[in-house]
């Protein structure tokens, strides 16, 4: 009886957390706040918390606000990343020299649930002068095309970023 009470309550928690992220997507992306359009997001962000709740909360609750909170951290991180990657393409393709040396490089990596490997994947693509070509999943291995050195030996000698991921994902 406590096991079938737990469970259910997982479900009303998955729900709940489902339904929050929705509905503040939801509010992001509208910029809309008169009660009638608040109100239909309300009523989309139900309907789709119910129906596929399953898919982002699917652990004990705990370690998914552990991981939760390491994800924000996380993005901040990355947003940081973008931002002082901008500026070193920017000095590259501004420079009368243009400092630009491509190469494509692989890296093995310890990561190995997907979300974990797509949210690395995801990181050095979004990050200017990096571009993730391949990932073999079973092996761990990355291939990534570098505009520079600089960033090649960030994920080949620094491996700050993998890191990272790992931690947010309790891979470590």
């Amino acid at each position: 009886m406590g096991e079938k009470s737990s469970a259910g309550s997982g479900k009303g928690f998955g729900i709940f957390v489902t339904f929050c992220v929705m509905f503040l997507f939801w509010l992001l992306l509208s910029g809309i706040f008169d009660p009638i359009h608040v109100g239909a997001g309300i009523i989309c962000s139900l309907i789709i918390a119910f129906v596929s709740h399953d898919l982002l909360v699917t652990q004990k609750w705990d370690k998914m606000l552990r991981k939760s909170g390491r994800f924000i951290i996380y993005v901040v991180w990355e947003l940081w990343q973008i931002l002082l990657a901008n500026f070193d393409v920017a000095y590259r393709v501004l420079h009368p020299k243009m400092p630009i040396d491509p190469s494509v490089i692989e890296f093995d990596t310890s990561l190995r649930s997907d979300l974990a490997i797509v949210t690395l994947a995801n990181s050095i693509t979004l990050t200017p002068g990096t571009i993730t070509i391949n990932v073999d999943q079973e092996r761990g291995r990355f291939q990534v095309h570098a505009i520079a050195q600089k960033p090649a030996d960030a994920l080949l000698v620094d491996k700050t970023m993998q890191e990272k991921v790992a931690k947010v994902f309790m891979e470590e």
